[in-house]
């Protein structure tokens, strides 16, 4: 049976996978993927602790963690719309979506 440290050790893992993107990667499309790598081990964190820590209270708060990750994936999804966009704007300006040379742009 799995127990709360190992679903945090997962979750764990994978936030240090999307710091590793995001630190080592300057293509505007692999920070996004890193960040809703991120993104996902934060709702992994709430369901995990949902399941083993808050199970036992009444129905409405039962569900918190449930509740947390829906909130946190319709604002991933939001965000993710909105970084896409960004980045297709950028390309079709400047034909490159490298974070580090957009920064330096003036406009």
């Amino acid at each position: 049976m799995n127990t709360l440290a190992d679903f945090t050790f997962v979750s764990g893992l994978l936030f240090a996978v999307g710091i590793y993107g995001l630190i080592v990667k300057r293509n505007a499309l692999r920070m996004l993927f890193a960040v809703e790598i991120m993104i996902n081990a934060a709702n992994l964190n709430f369901i995990a602790f949902d399941r083993f820590l808050w199970s036992n209270l009444p129905l409405p708060q039962a569900a918190l963690g449930q509740t947390f990750v829906l909130f946190s994936i319709a604002l991933a999804a939001a965000e993710a719309a909105v970084v896409l966009a960004i980045i297709v704007v950028a390309y079709r300006l400047h034909k490159n979506v490298d974070v580090s040379e957009l920064k330096t742009l003036g406009g």
